[in-house]
């Protein structure tokens, strides 16, 4: 694989030159879908990025709320108590983003040190954030989703989930380029499992290709979701083997940010795939 990426961060800082950039999940909640709230407290949090970044993170993606579906939307004040501490913490030896969708989150945020907003609204549930964004020039992570967490599974429908797809990501970049944010801050995230059925995220994943033409690093979030469930009638603590095996197909096909629970064996996974396609 010739390929490389790189993608801009806060302060002007470059990441990469690299094939594959691994993003670890640190959630600070008590009603993650994956840990159940086993980090919660933030010096739990603390240790486990640092235990992520060890495993080979290039960056710790720290959230205060979840984006489950179904989840219940948390206050300004319950988000910044959650997640300042824990970034103002990893910030110091770490890449840090923010996994938020407020921009009063955000600007502190990115005041405690991080460099990444991970937002998974597109800035279309709170305006402020573009304007956050357009100002403070973090690394961006643009992501499709239909509808709020809390209602987005209960009917997702699409004339065309690919074209649908594409057209949201023109009109929302044309409008963070007119904001200022300059186009190699952004990368853009498919949204799986964000307002969309199995049908739909499959149709998404093949045609990952038809994303990628648009001259922007795919940031891919499929870790554990509930399309494995789905397709292979997995609970959550079993999903562990099909998120690698889509992570390596993914991968080989040229998605170079991965957004994933388990650091060590997407480390592995993204070893094996530049091994065999290095120069092919």
């Amino acid at each position: 694989m010739n390929r490389t990426y790189t993608w801009t961060i806060k302060g002007g800082r470059v990441l990469g030159p690299a094939p594959f950039f691994i993003a670890g999940i640190v959630n600070v909640t008590p009603d993650s879908f994956y840990d159940g709230g086993t980090n919660y407290d933030p010096q739990k949090a603390i240790a486990n990025g640092r235990m992520l970044a060890a495993q080979g993170a290039d960056i710790l993606d720290v959230g205060g709320e979840s984006t489950r579906p179904f989840a219940e939307p948390v206050s300004v004040e319950a988000e910044l108590r959650r997640v300042v501490p824990v970034i103002e913490e990893l910030a110091k030896d770490h890449v840090v983003s923010i996994d938020t969708v407020k921009h009063e989150v955000a600007l502190a945020a990115i005041e405690a040190g991080a460099s990444i907003v991970n937002d998974v609204s597109a800035f279309s549930s709170d305006p402020a954030l573009l304007e956050i964004v357009a100002d403070k020039k973090p690394g961006y992570v643009l992501m499709h989703s239909q509808g709020s967490p809390e209602k987005m599974q209960l009917s997702p429908q699409y004339d065309d989930v690919i074209e649908d797809v594409l057209s949201f990501f023109k009109k929302s970049l044309e409008k963070l380029l007119k904001a200022g944010l300059p186009e190699k801050n952004i990368v853009i995230d498919p949204g799986i499992g964000f307002g969309k059925t199995l049908e739909h995220n499959i149709a998404i994943l093949k045609n990952i290709d038809v994303l990628m033409d648009l001259g922007f690093p795919v940031y891919m979030g499929l870790s554990n979701k509930s399309l494995w469930g789905k397709l292979l009638g997995l609970e959550t603590h079993e999903r562990q083997n099909a998120t690698q095996a889509a992570t390596a197909i993914l991968a080989a096909r040229g998605v170079p940010i991965h957004r994933v629970h388990d650091v060590a064996l997407t480390f592995q996974t993204l070893k094996v795939v530049k091994a065999i396609t290095e120069g092919s």
